[in-house]
């Protein structure tokens, strides 16, 4: 087998490559990041309206979109809307929500505890692994800050 140059790679790249409609691209991001954004806002007037108070109304936001996620995700229907929508989609609740549960889903074949259970936390987990140690950074740093100064 014959091994291929770097300048011939490029030029066979190039030619097999079509360039990205950026400007559209960037306008469903923006079409459904955004209509994820007013969703989160007219779910929070919403709750509002039947009693919430502010405190109240984020958890019941942040729960809303993540169970809304999760269940797009479930239905196979959230993926679609990724390819449609790109970036638009990594809101940062319904993003992390769909990353959590999609590994899960694709290995519910090997079953409950090694498929769900084991491939769940595969995003998860360095993420509360990461946040919780850079919390316990930062007030370790925060209480060494305020020991010099008092």
């Amino acid at each position: 087998m014959q091994q291929m140059k770097k300048e011939e790679y490029k030029k066979l790249v190039s030619e097999k490559s079509r360039p990205s409609p950026i400007f559209k691209n960037t306008l469903r991001a923006f079409a459904v990041g955004g209509g994820i954004c007013v969703l989160g806002e007219l779910l929070g007037e919403l709750y509002v309206y039947l009693g919430a108070d502010e405190e109240l109304k984020a958890t019941l936001v942040s729960v809303s979109l993540i169970f809304l996620s999760v269940l797009l995700t479930g239905l196979d229907i959230y993926d679609n809307l990724a390819k449609f929508a790109g970036a638009g989609t990594l809101v940062p609740i319904t993003g992390f929500a769909n990353s959590v549960v999609a590994p899960a889903i694709d290995t519910k074949a090997e079953g409950w505890v090694l498929g769900v259970g084991a491939k769940i936390f595969t995003i998860a987990g360095p993420v509360i692994l990461y946040g919780t140690l850079s919390s316990v950074v930062y007030g370790v740093i925060y209480a060494a800050v305020q020991a010099f100064k008092g």
